[in-house]
C-alpha cells in the first residue's frame, strides 16, 4: 500500500520537523485517511509525553465527556477539523474498539510498531524515537490495525545528524582484575586497617571507606575488610562529628560511614555509637543562607546538611534509601536541582540559575541515587542520555567537560550507573577500557595513561569491574535456610500470603503516599490533573483491602466515594457510573458495587444509588441496533466492552445474593470461553485470548458455582498456568506484564494447591518488578518506573485473594479528613512522600486499564477497558478452591 507522509510546515506552534533527527527529537505520524486525508507528520525537539508530542507537533486533540481530555477521542490538524466528527462519534463515552484513535509507538532504529504498552500521557519518547495514531479497530495485543506505513517512512525527510556520539562504542572486551586489585588495596593500608596520607600518619577516612567498599566487592569475607570496618566504626566521632557529636554531622561523612554498614551487613543506626541514619534525615536544611534564619552547613532547602558537594547529596540519599528509610521529599529535589539542562549533574551545590557544568562521576552517582529513590523517570532519563553522549569511541569518560582524556573515577561510576539502568553494552565497553588502564601491580592510576596508582581511582574502578554499585554492594551470601527479604510484614491478617514475592508494606505506603493518593480521597487522571480517575480509585482500594495493612486509608477513598465526595473538577462517584442515566456503565457499577460489598457497605445505597437495582436494569435483553452500542447480546451489561468489565458486574450480583438476575449475565459468559479454556478480552470478542480477562472471568465463575462453572474454571487455570513465562510472568498487553502476573495469581489460587509452583514463581516475578518506593513497573520491557495502576493490580493480585471472596472490614477504623475538592487546594503531602507515576488516567467501564489513545497506561487488566487504558572527585575535577478460601 503506498502511502504519502505530508510534513507539518505551516504550523507557527509546531517544531519543524526538520529538527527531528534520527537522534534528536520524537517524530509523530497521524494518519487521516479514514477520512479522506493523507499522513500528517510532525516534530518535537524535545520530547516529554506522547500527549506533548502530538500538541508541540502540532496536532488538536479532544477527549470524551465522560473521561475528560485524557482520553483522546477526536485529532486535527491546528485549527482545522478534528476527526471523527461529531456527526461520526459523539465523544462522549469510549469509542467502540472497532473504531478509535490507537497509538503505535518505535523505537530509535526499529522499523515494526509496537502497540504502545503506554498512554500518550504516560509514554515517555527518547530521542530518535517514532510515534503513530491510527483511527480504526485492533484487539488488546495490537495485532490488528496497525500502521500502513513503516516507522522508516516517518523518519524519511527528517534533519540529518552526524553519528549518534552516544552510540555504543566498539571496543575489544576486558575484564578488571579484581583480586590483584584487591590486593593492592590491602597493600596501600596502614597496619592492615586504614589508609594515610603521604608523608604523615594521620587516616584519611574517605579513602578508607573507599578501600572497604573495594575490598567487599573483591571479597566479603577479606579478613581486611573485617579490620578497616572495626577502624571505621571505632573512630565515627573523629570522621561524621568533627564539631562534636552533640552537632550535626558532617553528611557525607555520615553517609560513608553509613553505606561502609549495610554493605557489610552491620546496623547503620548503630555504627561507632551512633544513628547515622536519624544524624541525616533529622539535619536537613530548611533554607539557604540567603533565608533571615540561615542555618550553618546548608546551601539550599533539601541538602543535607554540611554536605558541602553533590556527590555527598547523593551518598546520603543512596544511604537513607538502603537502610529501608524515607528519606524526606525535599533531599530528593534537591538533588534533581543539581540536573544541567543537558542531563548532567554538576559536583558543586549550585543554586537555581547559577552556573551548571555536570561531571559523569557525579552523575553516575546521582543517577544511581535518583533510581533508587523512584519516581525520578525524567532526571534519570536525561542522566542516561547525558552519559551515553559523554562516553568516547573508546569506552572512556572525560573527568569533566572538554577533558583531553579520559578519568578512572569517572568511567568507573559512569559504568556503574550505566549498568543499573539497563545500558549493559555501555556499561560493558567502559569496563573494557578501564581493564586497559589497570596497572602492573593492580592498581588505577588517576587518569588514562597514569603510571602511579591512587586508592581513589582504584576503588570506584573495582565496583564497576565486579558489575556492582553502591546501591546494590553487600557482602551478604545467600542462604537458603534463610526466610525471603521479601516476606510481607508481621500480621495478625491470615489472608496474608508468606515467602517469596513483594513487599507488601512498601507497596501499601506508595499507593497512600500523599503523592500519589489525593487528599487522601482518589488517584487523580494524570500529573497535575484534579480530575479524578475513578476507576483507579477503586482498584487501590481494592488492594488496601486486600493487605488489611492501612484501613484508615481504605476508609478515606470509601467515605469518599461512598458519601458523594466530588474531585477537583467537581465530578462524584456517579457521574463515572453513569448511574441512573441513558449512558449507564455495567462494569463501572459492578466494580464499585463490588467494593462495596468487600468493606461491610451497603450496596443498594452506595454514594447516593442503589447499584444492585442498577445493575439489574443493565442487563442487556437483546442487542442493541446501530448507532445505538449500548448492548454487545443478550446477557451482556450495557455499555460493558470486556469481559473483565462483565466479570466484575457478575460478581457484584452474586455479592448481593441476586443470583437469578446474574443467571443471563452468567451464562453469556460462559459462551465466550474458547474451547482453550481462555477467554478474549473483548465484547463482542475479537478472538484473541488473554490472561487477564481469563483470570477474572475464573472468579466470577468460581464464586457463580456449580458443576458447568467448575468445569469452565478448571479449563481456565489449565490454560492460564500454561502461559507461563520462564521468569515466572504472564504475556499481557504490555509484554511480560506485572497486571497479568499478579491476576494469574488471584486466578491460579482458586486453587493454590495444585497451582502452588506456578503462584510462586510468579510472586518471585512480581518482586523482581517492585521498585525501591514500593511500587511497581508496568513490565518487564519498556519503559522503566512505577507505574500506579499496575501497582494496584500487582498488592491486591500478589494476596491471592479473588475478587469474589475479598472482605475487609471497616470496623474500628478513623474517619478521615474531607478537605476541600477545590482543585486550587494543594495536596497534602506527608514529609517523606514522594510522588510516582498515575499509569493511567481512564477506566470507563470499572475494569483499571483504559486505551492506550486516552493517555493512560494499558494495564491489561480489562479487555476493551485495558486497551482504553562522593565528596571525592572534587579533589580531581572538583485443597480446592473455596475450601482453600482462595488464597496461598
Amino acid at each position: 500500500m503506498c502511502v504519502t507522509l505530508v510534513t507539518v510546515v505551516d504550523l507557527a506552534a509546531a517544531d519543524p520537523v526538520g529538527d527531528c533527527t534520527a537522534t534528536k527529537g520524537a517524530v509523530v505520524a497521524v494518519d487521516f485517511g479514514p477520512f479522506g486525508g493523507e499522513v500528517e507528520r510532525g516534530c518535537d525537539a524535545k520530547p516529554t509525553t506522547g500527549y506533548e508530542l502530538l500538541s508541540e507537533a502540532g496536532f488538536t486533540t479532544e477527549g470524551t465527556e465522560h473521561d475528560g481530555p485524557a482520553f483522546i477521542c477526536r485529532i486535527g490538524i491546528g485549527t482545522g477539523t478534528q476527526y471523527p466528527t461529531p456527526d461520526k462519534e459523539s465523544c462522549v463515552l469510549t469509542p467502540p474498539a472497532t473504531a478509535y484513535w490507537s497509538y503505535w509507538i518505535a523505537s530509535p532504529g526499529q522499523n515494526k510498531w509496537t502497540y504502545s504498552q503506554y498512554g500518550a500521557m504516560d509514554r515517555k519518547p527518547k530521542d530518535g524515537d517514532v510515534d503513530a495514531w491510527v483511527f480504526g479497530g485492533t484487539d488488546i495485543g495490537g495485532t490488528t490495525g496497525k500502521p500502513a506505513f513503516t516507522p522508516d517512512d516517518v523518519r524519511a525527510g527528517g534533519g540529518t545528524e552526524t553519528p549518534d556520539p552516544g552510540s555504543t562504542p566498539t571496543v575489544p572486551a576486558g575484564e578488571i582484575d579484581i583480586a590483584a586489585a584487591a590486593a593492592w588495596i590491602s597493600s596501600a593500608l596502614k597496619d592492615g586497617e586504614r589508609v594515610v596520607d603521604d608523608g604523615a600518619d594521620t587516616p584519611n577516612y574517605l579513602l578508607t571507606t573507599e578501600a572497604a567498599y573495594a575490598l567487599a566487592a573483591a571479597d566479603g569475607e577479606n579478613a581486611t575488610l573485617g579490620k578497616v570496618t572495626a577502624f571505621l566504626a571505632a573512630h565515627t566521632d573523629d570522621y561524621a562529628f568533627p564539631s562534636g557529636t552533640d552537632q550535626a554531622p558532617d553528611a557525607t561523612a555520615a553517609a560513608r560511614l553509613a553505606l561502609v554498614a549495610e554493605v557489610t551487613e552491620a546496623d547503620p543506626r548503630d555504627f561507632g555509637g551512633h544513628d547515622l541514619i536519624a544524624g541525616l534525615v533529622d539535619n536537613v536544611c530548611a533554607a539557604g543562607p540567603d533565608s533571615g534564619d540561615p542555618t550553618p552547613g546548608c546551601t539550599a532547602e533539601g541538602d543535607f546538611r554540611n554536605v558541602t558537594y553533590g556527590d555527598g547529596q547523593a551518598l546520603a540519599l543512596l544511604a537513607v534509601l538502603r537502610a529501608d528509610a524515607v528519606p524526606p521529599a525535599e533531599t530528593v529535589e534537591r538533588l534533581t536541582q543539581l540536573q544541567c539542562d543537558d542531563g548532567g549533574v554538576t559536583s558543586i551545590l549550585i543554586r537555581p540559575g547559577e552556573n551548571c557544568d555536570g561531571d559523569p562521576a557525579t552523575t553516575g552517582l546521582a543517577a544511581l541515587a535518583l533510581h533508587e529513590a523512584g519516581g525520578q523517570e525524567t532526571a534519570v532519563a536525561k542522566a542516561r542520555t547525558y552519559l551515553k553522549k559523554a562516553q568516547g569511541e573508546n569506552g572512556a569518560f572525560p573527568g569533566y567537560t572538554g577533558a583531553p582524556t579520559g578519568s578512572i573515577n569517572a568511567t568507573a561510576y559512569a559504568a556503574q550507573a550505566l549498568r543499573a539502568l539497563g545500558d549493559t553494552a555501555h556499561a560493558a565497553a567502559a569496563v573494557s577500557w578501564l581493564s586497559r588502564e589497570q596497572l602492573e601491580g593492580g592498581g588505577f592510576g588517576l587518569e588514562e595513561g597514569a603510571t602511579d596508582p591512587a586508592l581513589y581511582a582504584t576503588g570506584p574502578a573495582v565496583l564497576a569491574g565486579a558489575g556492582t554499585d553502591l546501591a546494590r554492594l553487600t557482602t551478604k551470601k545467600p542462604d537458603p535456610t534463610d526466610p525471603p527479604t521479601t516476606t510481607p510484614p508481621a500480621t495478625d491478617d491470615p489472608t496474608l500470603p508468606v515467602g517469596e514475592g513483594p513487599d507488601l508494606k512498601k507497596g501499601v505506603a506508595y499507593l497512600t503516599s500523599g503523592a500519589n493518593l489525593k487528599q487522601g480521597q482518589y488517584y487523580t487522571a494524570g500529573p497535575g490533573s484534579s480530575r479524578a480517575d475513578f476507576g483507579l480509585t477503586i482498584d487501590g482500594a481494592y488492594a488496601l483491602a486486600a493487605t488489611g495493612l492501612n484501613n484508615d486509608k481504605l476508609r478515606g477513598i470509601v467515605d469518599f466515594l461512598d458519601k458523594g465526595g466530588k474531585d477537583g473538577d467537581g465530578r462524584a462517584l456517579q457521574d463515572w457510573t453513569g448511574t441512573g442515566t441513558e449512558y449507564a456503565l455495567g462494569g463501572s457499577i459492578g466494580k464499585a458495587a463490588l467494593l462495596a460489598e468487600a468493606v461491610g457497605r451497603d450496596p443498594r445505597s452506595f454514594g447516593g444509588k442503589d447499584l444492585i437495582a442498577a445493575l439489574e436494569k443493565s442487563v442487556c435483553t437483546g442487542p442493541s441496533e446501530a448507532p445505538d452500542r449500548s448492548c454487545a447480546a443478550k446477557g451482556a451489561y450495557t455499555y460493558a466492552p470486556s469481559v473483565f468489565s462483565q466479570s466484575l458486574a457478575i460478581m457484584a450480583q452474586l455479592r448481593a445474593d441476586q443470583k437469578t438476575a446474574a443467571h443471563e449475565p452468567i451464562t453469556y459468559l460462559e459462551g465466550l470461553q474458547h474451547d482453550s479454556g481462555a477467554w478474549p478480552s473483548l465484547i463482542p470478542a475479537t478472538g484473541d485470548s488473554d490472561v487477564d480477562s481469563t483470570a477474572i472471568a475464573a472468579m466470577a465463575l468460581d464464586l457463580a458455582g456449580g458443576e458447568k462453572a467448575d468445569k469452565a474454571v478448571d479449563k481456565a487455570l489449565t490454560w492460564i498456568a500454561g502461559k507461563q513465562l520462564p521468569d515466572g510472568g504472564f504475556p499481557g498487553a504490555a509484554g511480560n506484564s506485572v497486571n497479568s502476573a499478579a491476576l494469574a495469581v488471584q486466578g491460579l489460587s482458586l486453587d493454590a494447591k495444585q497451582y502452588a509452583p506456578e503462584i510462586a514463581k510468579a510472586r518471585t516475578f512480581l518482586a523482581s518488578q517492585q521498585n525501591t518506593d514500593g511500587g511497581f513497573n508496568v513490565a518487564e520491557e519498556g519503559q522503566r518506573g512505577s507505574d500506579l495502576r499496575a501497582s494496584t493490580q500487582a498488592i491486591s493480585g500478589t494476596t491471592g485473594i479473588s475478587f469474589g471472596t475479598l472482605e475487609r472490614s471497616l470496623t474500628g477504623t478513623t474517619p478521615q479528613p474531607t478537605p476541600s475538592p477545590d482543585a486550587s487546594t494543594p495536596t497534602i503531602i506527608t514529609p517523606g512522600d514522594t510522588a510516582g507515576g498515575t499509569g493511567g488516567v481512564v477506566d470507563t467501564d470499572g475494569s483499571g486499564g483504559a486505551l492506550a489513545s486516552t493517555g493512560a497506561q494499558v494495564g491489561a487488566l480489562v479487555g476493551f477497558a485495558a486497551l482504553l487504558v562522593a565528596a571525592g572527585w572534587r579533589m580531581v575535577v572538583v485443597a480446592r478452591r473455596r475450601a482453600a478460601g482462595g488464597r496461598i
